[in-house]
């Protein structure tokens, strides 16, 4: 049920929450040892050095062929790439694939997505170009993230009925403080049969109860993402929640997500051993049917 994400696998340079590469190895080498067999990184996350690091281990490891290796593509890697160097035309999506495939040592990446959505996408031109790497055998499937409900299914379409690859899944910001996908995104999913895996369902540490966590403290976009007074008063309500069946906020608010129709996984960073360890801990928690009470109760 667990994708393992890989923003905080890098640089701390970049940013304060992010793990060097000698503690990123044990977190990833430790959430294999838990079972977890997805990792979900992006060329932009510490402008590759997340995917280099992932690449490394998995390939001194010889355990290519027992994972599930996810990336994405859409962002800048520079501030000097020009017009070709972002978006989802069918140069960047080929080269972006090419330099990704390098940093992870692989020949082929499981499952390849589009990242930040760009509205001005020519879907026609972004489609033909995952369906080139598809048949080229560089890609095994193709995903999205993020994007309006109504250009995920022209595109999901306009794939279907042109005999071109479509996307297989959705990675969607959604947890218990960001629930604008439940209008129109999630249910065309479920109808379509695209698998959702969202990401942040512990809304950036915010869901982890009142006791300070590295992500809370010094990631910049919590402000940006949850801004509201009520965000904080359903943070408040998670943890009450917590309280009243015996378990962790972060447990309720994973399995808050996990227990919603349509989800198939969920992505999950960490900074820590200890981390990954307990978030694996609550996904295999054999109470969640009392934890799953938590979605009509914070409805």
């Amino acid at each position: 049920r667990l994708w393992l994400g890989g923003m905080s696998f890098g640089d701390p340079a970049m940013r304060a929450w992010v793990r060097d590469a000698a503690t990123s190895r044990r977190i990833i080498s430790r959430a294999l040892d838990l079972g977890i067999n997805t990792i979900d990184t992006c060329d932009a996350y510490c402008k590759g050095v997340s995917e280099a690091i992932i690449g490394d281990l998995v390939h001194e490891l010889g355990v290519r062929d027992r994972l599930v290796i996810a990336t994405k593509l859409g962002l800048p890697l520079g501030p000097d790439v020009g017009p070709n160097g972002s978006g989802f035309s069918r140069k960047h999506i080929i080269l972006a694939c090419e330099a990704s495939l390098k940093r992870l040592k692989t020949d082929y990446v499981d499952l390849y997505q589009t990242h930040i959505w760009q509205p001005a996408t020519n879907i026609e031109e972004m489609v033909e170009a995952f369906d080139r790497l598809a048949r080229d055998g560089k890609i095994l499937y193709a995903g999205a993230t993020d994007m309006p409900a109504w250009q995920m299914a022209k595109s999901v379409y306009t794939a279907r009925h042109t005999g071109r690859v479509a996307f297989v899944s959705m990675q969607n910001h959604y947890n218990a403080l960001w629930r604008e996908d439940e209008r129109e995104l999630i249910p065309f999913c479920r109808a379509e049969g695209l698998g959702l895996v969202p990401y942040s369902p512990l809304g950036r540490g915010l869901l982890c109860g009142s006791g300070k966590t590295l992500r809370r403290e010094k990631d910049e976009m919590i402000s940006r993402f949850y801004p509201r007074r009520e965000d904080t008063a359903i943070a408040a309500a998670v943890e009450a929640h917590a309280r009243k069946v015996g378990a962790s906020p972060a447990s309720v608010a994973l399995w808050w997500v996990l227990s919603t129709p349509g989800v198939t996984a969920t992505v999950v960073g960490a900074s820590s051993v200890e981390q990954i360890e307990q978030l694996v801990t609550y996904a295999e928690d054999r109470k969640s049917t009392r934890l799953n009470s938590s979605h009509v109760a914070l409805s």
